[in-house]
């Protein structure tokens, strides 16, 4: 029986694949294989970059928002904080899902935490909904991390949703479900979305199981599918569209903390005149152009607020400088 030849022979490999499909292999299988997940505790903060074999990139983080900057949320605020502290402290905990509204602050919440909580070891791991499938590997990184090191990871995902033929939403449900191991597990699972229901629901699917036009034996499995992954999250926090007053408190206190205005381009109002007392109405002229603002861009939120602000502050100082000889 003739011999393999081996990779010393100076005779010609008939067995051997060509270049290209080599190539093409090799390159496959790395896309297959994610690359060593490594973690730094002193690292407050990583994104989730490069795809199914990329990374985790460190993030160069602002810690300018406090919770104390967040208004209108009031009782979103105090039950993330206090599932926030219960994990930092080592207590059971639940997976948080932020739902509602656009830029009512959930995004905004993170940040805050993260500034609030950094010193007790809360670290912040940012992915994509697309990059779900490393999730169970950086949790594997995580619990690799030394007992002592005494940090707690928040994985956070922002504006998580799927359609009906995305299968990633799976892997989230399991690593929900198996982050619960133990008490002890130093991650939790924070994502906003702008629908409670995370997979699309259709009333085609109802209208087919009442009138029998479905080929399922058991079609309500299939409704109960669309409705299970948010149920994996134990604590569902509801953001809605905030009344005018809310809006213009929020405007005032924007307007207070950034940086002092010049008086002869907003009518000697400075940051004191602002909030000298907190039910003053703001200037006739602000509190117009915010409501403006808001109308122009479709709704009152904290974001719109926060917009108006810097455009507000922006102009005065811009005008000011220009009305100078």
């Amino acid at each position: 029986m003739s011999q393999l030849p081996n990779s010393s022979s100076t005779q010609p490999n008939h067995y051997a694949l060509p270049d290209h499909v080599l190539d093409l292999l090799s390159q496959y299988l790395q896309e297959q294989v994610t690359p060593t997940i490594d973690i730094d505790p002193a690292q407050l903060a990583y994104r989730w970059v490069g795809g199914h074999n990329g990374h985790l990139q460190p993030l160069a983080v602002n810690l300018f928002l406090s919770l104390e900057d967040l208004h209108g949320i009031e009782t979103q605020k105090s039950k993330l904080v206090q599932n926030t502290r219960q994990f930092l402290r080592g207590y059971p905990a639940n997976h948080v899902l932020m739902t509602g509204t656009r830029g009512a602050g959930k995004s905004s919440l993170i940040r805050a935490l993260l500034q609030a909580y950094h010193s007790e070891g809360l670290r912040i791991i940012e992915i994509a909904r697309d990059d779900l499938r490393v999730l169970d590997k950086i949790r594997a990184a995580i619990n690799a991390l030394p007992a002592d090191c005494g940090c707690h990871y928040v994985v956070y995902c922002d504006d998580l949703a799927f359609n009906g033929q995305d299968e990633s939403y799976r892997t989230l449900k399991s690593v929900l479900d198996g982050s619960l191991d133990s008490e002890q597990d130093k991650l939790l699972v924070y994502a906003t979305s702008n629908r409670r229901h995370l997979l699309p629901q259709f009333m085609k699917d109802n209208i087919n199981i009442y009138n029998g036009q479905t080929d399922e034996v058991n079609p309500y499995e299939t409704v109960d599918e669309t409705v299970s992954l948010s149920d994996r999250f134990g604590l569902w926090l509801s953001f809605h569209p905030m009344d005018q007053s809310t809006y213009l408190q929020i405007v005032r206190h924007y307007l207070s903390i950034q940086p002092q205005q010049t008086s002869d381009a907003t009518n000697n109002l400075n940051n004191h005149d602002l909030v000298a007392a907190n039910n003053d109405p703001l200037p006739d002229d602000i509190r117009a152009a915010a409501l403006r603002w808001a109308s122009e861009r479709g709704g009152r939120s904290g974001r719109v607020a926060y917009q108006f602000s810097r455009y507000w502050i922006g102009q005065s100082k811009l005008a000011a400088e220009d009305s100078q000889p």
